[in-house]
This record gives structure tokens, C-alpha cells and sequence, in this order.
């Protein structure tokens, strides 16, 4: 069985005014079709930033992705554009992210959080 995603030497840095952190250093993992992969560390060890690093999630400044790849069918996640990587969040990769407090909005219906996402990316509608 091929590999889904790889990920080699993933490096991601934040400029402070104290200096660079290195967030993510130099993270490799490969996932086959039809496993699931979950990151587990303790708060602040670089679960979420990441996975954030591979789908250009990373606000830049202050973070940057400084180095490694992120294959996934093929295509390096870190070269492709915004509209490329719109098109692959959601519909082929997700997040979870572990604090349902500042996951979901307190504006909308939880319902309606879940079913947004279905709606964008899966072509969905509100019909049964």
C-alpha cells in the first residue's frame, strides 16, 4: 500500500522579540490510506502548529515554514497556492483541534459548524 502523506524534515519558525523559536523541528511521518494518525504530547510541544505548517495555516509573520516537504497524492502541501490548499482543507485533511471552547463559536449553532464545512467542500446541501 502507497503512501497518502509524507511528511520529511517539516521545520517551522516564529519571530519574537526575544528571537526565533523553533517550533517544529525537522518532523517526518508517513500515513497509508485508510489510517488515522494522532499527534499526543503535552501543551506547547508543536501538535497543532504542526499540522497547521502543512495546510498554510501558519500566520506569516510571525511563523514561517523554513524547510522539509508535505506529500500528499503526490503534490508537496507546501508549494501549492491558497485556492490549491482551500481546496484540499476540509475535503481531504482536517483538524480537530482538542479545545471545543475556542473551536466553536458561541454565535452559531453547533449544527450549523458541522454542517458548514460539509456544505463547502463536499458539495452538500441543507436538503435531505
Amino acid at each position: 500500500m502507497e503512501d497518502i502523506l509524507t511528511v520529511e524534515g517539516l521545520e517551522t519558525h516564529f519571530r519574537t522579540r526575544e528571537g526565533v523559536v523553533h517550533a517544529v523541528n525537522g518532523v517526518s511521518f508517513y500515513l497509508k490510506e485508510g489510517e488515522t494518525l494522532g499527534f499526543v504530547g503535552e501543551s506547547g510541544c508543536g501538535k497543532s502548529v504542526t499540522v497547521m505548517s502543512m495546510l498554510g495555516l501558519i500566520p506569516n509573520p510571525p511563523g514561517e515554514v523554513v524547510g522539509g516537504q508535505a506529500m500528499y497524492n503526490g503534490q508537496d502541501l507546501l508549494q501549492m497556492t491558497d485556492e490549491e490548499l482551500r481546496r484540499v482543507r476540509g475535503s481531504h485533511i482536517s483538524i480537530i483541534f482538542q479545545a471545543p471552547m475556542t473551536s466553536f463559536s458561541p454565535v452559531f449553532t453547533i449544527g450549523r459548524q458541522i454542517a458548514e464545512p460539509l456544505e463547502m467542500h463536499m458539495g452538500m446541501s441543507k436538503k435531505l
